[in-house]
């Protein structure tokens, strides 16, 4: 981002200052929910960063937000391919075939509802993006320009895979407007919606899926303190 600011982008910066291990810059709107497999790096180091391990590991994440924070009991994701046409059988590059298919395949093999690589053109031309919970993107354009298309200012950019609950709007900062009193406030109250909806969703899920044995030994330990009666002094 320049100005001394260590991080590309906002995503990796609270990625790092809550020590996540792992996260997803993940746009979400009524309409579409849509991860990223690599984030602000230049479209030249994407082949060298994507591997069937990184994907993989976004497709769990992507899975287990899904579940807990929106409330998808059985996720269904679409995988996106990197070349046009998903490489057309090989014949526009091979990293359908050595990296992303071996990775929905493992990914099935894991209990994951994962489909693809598809072509991305098409998936989103045809509408087939309305049959999936989410989609995992391999490039930060591949994912935001469909995104923004169909979503420019009732979307939020959320990160996924942290403690805490990070929401902010689906645009820039854009300095063009500020202080003109232009800006469009919707995308701010719509991250502010939905970072109070993620905290409520998280919170259910948390407790509707917590150990029933932990639930009876606090209950418990709390009722034995409650029972202890001080010693009168003699």
């Amino acid at each position: 981002m320049g100005g001394g600011f260590p991080f590309p982008g906002h995503t990796e910066y609270i990625t790092d200052t809550l020590d996540a291990r792992e996260s997803v810059m993940f746009m979400v709107s009524d309409d579409l929910k849509i991860g990223l497999a690599t984030n602000h790096i230049p479209l030249s180091e994407v082949t060298h960063q994507l591997n069937k391990d990184l994907i993989l590991r976004k497709l769990q994440l992507l899975n287990d937000t899904l579940k807990m924070d929106f409330g998808c009991e059985r996720p269904t994701i679409a995988v996106l391919g990197l070349n046009p046409h998903a490489s057309d059988n090989g014949l526009m590059g091979d990293a359908e075939e050595k990296i992303i298919r071996p990775a929905v395949v493992e990914a099935k093999k894991n209990g994951l509802m994962v489909m693809g690589p598809f072509p991305a053109d098409g998936f989103f031309g045809s509408g087939q993006y309305r049959k999936f919970d989410g989609v995992l993107a391999m490039y930060h354009d591949q994912g935001l320009i469909p995104f923004k298309l169909l979503s420019f200012g009732q979307g939020v950019n959320y990160t996924a895979g942290l403690s805490g609950i990070r929401t902010s709007p689906d645009h820039g900062t854009a300095y063009d407007l500020a202080g003109k009193n232009e800006a469009d406030p919707a995308s701010f109250r719509r991250a502010l919606y939905e970072a109070i909806d993620i905290t409520r969703q998280r919170k259910s899920y948390l407790e509707m899926h917590d150990n029933p044995l932990k639930k009876v030994q606090k209950r418990a330990a709390k009722e034995e303190e409650e029972e202890i009666i001080p010693e009168e002094d003699n």
